[in-house]
Formats: structure tokens, sequence, C-alpha cells
């Protein structure tokens, strides 16, 4: 017990006036999205770069493992702690420093919520031109530290293009910084994108410098019943191709996901059109709402049956539109339905998506005759979420489940982790399914940078020989 308040009292003294919460504290409050995060001996919130990197250098010198912490919205185990281990919440580092409205950039410390990021930028017209279902409570940093993606992707990049600068603490304590504002520099190394999805393993980060973009004007939304992804995808392109509008959103969703979101979220099947085997969910932008919705409405008319619409509706309220986004927004209902159902975030090529959906079926179904995927996600870029209506199975079926998803998706170009990160639960997927060599290159790089294996050790890369 002395040794434990000796410590808390160290890490007070090293941080310098910043919270630090002990085991009980961490217990009385909430994990986040994961209730593995706050397993930790005590989470310490500094307020500046400088606490953090005399934090850092504290546990250096201590041998003690620290994990940083945001929004605690990660979903695959990337900031899960364990007993002995400190946390590095960044949670009181959470101001917009500056908004450049004529560079259109914003720097912005690593725990700003992307909401008020959005906010903020607003105010001048602008869009940090990202977006995800967790906007109230994903931080920067985290995003940065996934490199996440979300909704827009598919127009302005996943977080790695929306960065133009970065200020993170290394391993050691010593700060780099990279706070770049420019878009073109070709100035040596880009090395600030070494820490740009390597989820806390390299560096913390705790500034970054954000590419902002205009508002694309007012949304409209409609819901699409169509066949298959391939003729949704033909949609997409139709209204990608239009002049004078801004397609800010094409999500997917395949029958059994959006009748089991319809029924436990009180949907009425009768107000959506939620009979086609597949959904596609459109926001499209222009000056006013009226144009935007005639915009919908004519584009859909005209391709009507070239694309093979079953089924749509223009939103014809802001409500209306706020149930088709709850349709496939508020997909942690799934976890109501089932008890810790596998869920995996995959990327597949645009052609190939209704093949991979068939053939994952039928491997399924050869695991267990039971089993029909919730499918879902981002279409025009091809990432792809799936759950299995299944409750909490074991280790050996998890991974027989995991290797009907995720072979042969690196020989068609895909990926086993589209925007979620690997952390602690994809691991050994990434050890089976990513290029070996790749992986030799990973570890040859956390060696260098961390080599006493101070941050989020065990993430992504396994523990050392």
């Amino acid at each position: 017990m002395s040794g434990r308040s000796d410590l808390l009292a160290e890490l007070r003294n090293v941080a310098g006036g910043a919270a630090v919460w002990d085991r009980a504290e961490l217990a009385s409050r909430d994990p986040g999205f994961d209730d593995r995060n706050f397993g930790a001996e005590a989470l310490v919130r500094p307020k500046s770069v400088e606490e953090v990197a005399a934090l850092v250098r504290f546990c250096a010198e201590k041998g003690l493992s620290l994990v940083a912490q945001g929004g605690r919205t990660g979903l695959a185990g990337g900031a899960v702690t364990s007993a002995g281990q400190i946390i590095c919440d960044l949670g009181a580092m959470n101001r917009i420093e500056e908004i450049d409205p004529l560079a259109r950039v914003a720097v912005v410390q690593a725990g700003t919520p992307l909401a008020v990021l959005q906010e903020a930028a607003a105010g001048h017209g602008l869009d940090p031109g990202i977006d995800l279902a967790a906007r109230g409570s994903c931080t920067i940093g985290g995003m940065i530290s996934s490199n996440a993606g979300g909704i827009m992707a598919f127009r302005n990049g996943t977080m790695r293009h929306r960065l133009l600068g970065l200020e993170v603490v290394l391993p050691d304590g010593s700060v780099f910084r990279d706070l770049t504002r420019v878009l073109k520099t070709s100035a040596g190394y880009d090395l600030k994108h070494l820490f740009v999805g390597a989820e806390g393993t390299l560096g913390i980060v705790t500034r970054a410098v954000v590419r902002l973009d205009p508002v694309g004007g007012v949304p409209a939304t409609a819901l699409v019943g169509t066949r298959d992804a391939a003729s949704a995808q033909r949609i997409v392109s139709h209204f990608l191709g239009m002049t004078g509008v801004s397609l800010r959103a094409a999500e997917i969703m395949w029958q059994g996901f959006a009748a089991a979101m319809a029924r436990i979220l009180g949907i009425e099947p009768a107000k959506l059109p939620l009979e086609a085997p597949c959904l596609l969910a459109l926001e499209l932008a222009a000056e006013t709402a009226e144009d935007a919705a005639g915009a919908l409405e004519e584009g859909l008319s005209s391709i009507w049956e070239e694309t093979g619409i079953i089924d749509g509706l223009v939103a014809g309220s802001v409500e209306q539109a706020r149930t088709i986004w709850r349709l496939r927004e508020e997909t942690e209902m799934i976890e109501r339905m089932h008890n810790h159902p596998p869920s995996f975030d995959v990327s597949v090529p645009g052609g190939a998506i209704d093949a991979y959906v068939a053939r994952i079926g039928e491997g399924l179904k050869a695991l267990d005759a039971a089993y029909s995927p919730y499918v879902f996600g981002h279409l025009a870029d091809g990432n792809l979420h799936i759950s299995i209506n299944a409750d909490n199975p074991s280790r050996e079926r998890y991974r027989a489940i995991e290797d009907v998803l995720y072979a042969g998706l690196r020989e068609i170009g895909g990926s086993f982790s589209a925007e979620h990160g690997v952390g602690l639960d994809k691991r050994d997927a990434y050890e089976r399914h990513a290029d070996p060599v790749k992986q030799q290159l990973a570890r040859a790089i956390k060696e260098l940078l961390d080599p006493s294996d101070v941050l989020n050790p065990g993430k992504i890369i396994g523990p050392r020989p």
C-alpha cells in the first residue's frame, strides 16, 4: 500500500498540479467504449506539453509504461490498460489555439473534441472535413493516433490527409515539433506521418495543425433502396458528377442490419423504405435546403430505372432526416441485441464489395448456420463494418470468424482494419494477415524510437521476445 501511495505522491509532484486519479477514482468513473480502459494504477491529466514530457520522462526512468487516452471511443482496445500502468489523459489539453480563416487551418490541442472544432470552425464558414458518429467525445489526438476516417473520407481523405503539422512527445520525453501550416512541403522525410495511426506506441500527440474547408452548403438527406452495392455505387457516381451540389455522405446498409436497427429503435417500417436488399443513405448539400432536396429528387428520378432503384424517399423534415441517420449511426444498439458480439472493420475495393459480402455470408454459415452478419458502412470508400449475431464467442471461434472475413483482403488491395486501428484486439489478426515485411519494419521503428517499450506496450506489435 505504501508503494502505491509513494507512486501517487511522485506522480502529483511530477505532474506539476495536474489532476491525478488513483485506482479507486478510476473505478468510479466511466471508462468509455471499453470497460478495460481504466485498469491502470493511476491516471494523470496534464495541462501542457511540458507536463506530458515530464510525465513521460518519469515513467521512462521508473520503468513504468504509459498509455495515452483521449475520448476513449476506440473500438480495437488501443487504450486498454492494466495494473501497474499509468494513463496520460489528454482531456485537459482541449483548447483551440487558433483558427486562421485565410489560410484555412486550425491549431488545436490533442484533447479537443471533434464537435468543438467543428463548431468553432463553422463560425468562420469552415469545417475540418471529417466527421464521425462519436464527434461529441472523440478527440483530435485520438483521431490522429487511429487515422480516423468517417463518413466524409471518400471526399476529404482520412485524418492523415487533414493534417498539416504535428507536435508529439517522444518516448524519451523529448518533443518532436513540426507545426507546419502549409500544404506544400517537400523538405525531406515527412516524419509526422510516423505517428498517424501509431495508436500512441511511438509518441503522444499533443498539438496538431488541421486543414479546414469551406462549409459545403445546406444538406438534404435521402434513403434509397437498391439491389446491391454495385447499383448503389452507380447512384453515388451520378451525384459525384453533378455540378452546383456536393455529395457529403454515402452510407450503405444491408437489409439484416437495417431491419434489426429499425426494430430496436422503434422505427415504423411504413415510414422508411426498408425492404430492399441494400439501403443507401445520401446527404447532398447545396446553397439552400430546398435546392439540395430538389437536386436529390431530380437526380434519383433521372437514374431510377437505369440504376435499378427499388424504393426511396427524400427526407421531408429535419426529424425524418434525423431518423435516417439514427438508423445508420446508433450502431451501439447492436451491443444491446447481443452480448459482446464480434465486430469488425474492413476496407474492400469498390468493385469487389458485392462478391465479398456474398463470400463472407457463405463462409460464416459454414461455421454456424445461425450466423447472419450485420453489414453497413461507408460505400464510397469501401469501408464496411461487420458485426456477427453471436454472443461473446470463444477465442477459437473468434479467430475462425476473423479468417473468414480477412481471407484474401490483402491480395485484392483491401485492409483488415479500415479506421478502428489494431490496438490489442486485432493484434493477433495483424500478425496473421499483415504483410510480414511490413511487420518487421514496424517492429524496427518501435525498437528504434522506444527501446524501453514505455509507450502503450503490446498494442499493434506484440510483446518483444
